[in-house]
């Protein structure tokens, strides 16, 4: 069994959806979902330490790379596991219609993420995580499969020049002029236009960062991913790779900063600079783990992160869903009070152990992650891939 993004663990077989292993890629994966759960469950939201939050607005934060490369990875992950399937009759071999349940299966999981426990459909929130990784997964994949690398490296263009265009030439219907404010801007617009502030992220009330305009170029996003992978599974020397992935990551992580200049880096909007701040950033990441691991054989300290990556979905899932319904458990306190479960053993054994609140957040952090380690250490050693 394996999930979608874990493909690159399998071995080279006859299903053109099987694929050759890159343990690089699934170090990266795993290290890159802890991260995400890292920041997504800080033991009191009041107090975290600022590389660990979003940049407000404009702007970045280590934090706000976590979702980008998750992304990338997709899509390098793609290309070793539809390598095979490249110049087939798709539609008549069922490789189409298993990209498709595949994105709507990471879609409805989120928007069960969404739903839960409330299950309230005149509010609940339609975008998401795992909503955006499904949609993502699916143009990428299909784009992959019907194009050549040179037209994938086009559309990429063609999608960043575009949404810039888009987001700083067209004005804001009931606004009158383009803008990159967080309510008035175009995205947010056409989230409030079409999918309505009932169904949006609650904080934000009228946009939502994972909206609809804001995923074309996450998609770009993919596609950085894709031209990776198709670099790395090339008929080149490992150095040739590695030089050639760490070089064009560079010029791709400065062409953002430049663009910068007068397209703002900004997670919540995905412009295009942030998409080439990530991408490239990614690509050095990447450049890097490869060396070390695939081609230098470095082990120490790789499989536990492993054992993140290939569940990276699973334990994202869980790990949203395990707090909540923790919550949902009351405890009683000495004063009359109740605290939902979670937060009561945060409480009773994280924070008397640390004078600073600060530092007793981190520490509730970092001990969900562990939790979280064993069990998939466990299930790695026992060989347990939860399909997707």
């Amino acid at each position: 069994m394996q999930s979608f993004v874990s493909t690159s663990t399998a071995n080279v077989q006859n299903s053109p959806l099987a694929s050759s292993r890159l343990l690089s890629l699934d170090f990266f994966r795993g290290l890159t979902v802890a991260a995400m759960i890292l920041v997504n469950n800080p033991g009191d939201w009041g107090h975290i330490y600022a590389p660990l939050e979003h940049a407000p607005w404009n702007g970045w934060t280590p934090t706000d790379l976590i979702f980008p490369f998750f992304l990338f990875i997709v899509g390098v992950s793609i290309t070793f596991a539809l390598a095979g399937a490249k110049g087939q009759a798709t539609l008549a071999n069922g490789i189409v219609g298993k990209i498709v349940k595949r994105s709507l299966t990471l879609f409805l999981l989120g928007l069960f993420l969404n739903f839960f426990p409330k299950f309230d459909v005149s509010t609940v929130r339609i975008p998401g995580v795992l909503q955006r990784i499904a949609l993502v997964y699916l143009a990428c994949s299909l784009i992959f499969l019907k194009t050549t690398p040179r037209q994938q490296l086009y559309l990429l263009v063609c999608l960043l020049i575009g949404y810039w265009l888009v987001m700083t030439q067209v004005p804001v219907p009931g606004v009158g002029y383009a803008n990159l404010n967080p309510e008035t801007n175009l995205s947010a617009w056409f989230d409030r236009t079409f999918i309505t502030p009932a169904h949006v992220y609650k904080p934000a009330k009228v946009w939502d960062p994972e909206g609809l305009l804001s995923t074309l170029p996450a998609i770009g996003t993919g596609l950085l991913g894709v031209l990776t992978g198709t670099w790395l599974r090339a008929n080149r020397s490992a150095a040739e790779k590695v030089a050639g992935l760490f070089t064009a990551g560079c010029l791709v992580a400065l062409a953002g900063l430049i663009w910068n200049s007068f397209f703002p880096i900004n997670k919540a909007l995905w412009t295009s600079s942030f998409v080439l701040l990530a991408g490239g950033l990614a690509m050095v990441v990447l450049a890097l783990c490869y060396w070390l691991i695939d081609v230098r054989n470095a082990r120490w300290g790789v499989l536990p992160f492993v054992a993140f990556g290939v569940n990276a979905i699973t334990v994202f899932f869980l790990s949203g869903l395990i707090p909540r319904i923790m919550n949902l458990i009351h405890v009683k306190q000495a004063d009359g009070t109740e605290l939902g479960l979670k937060e009561y053993l945060y409480r009773s054994f994280i924070v008397p152990l640390f004078a600073d609140p600060i530092n007793a957040s981190l520490a509730g952090a970092l001990t969900f992650v562990l939790i979280w380690f064993g069990i998939l250490w466990w299930m790695y050693r026992k060989n347990v891939i939860i399909k997707v």
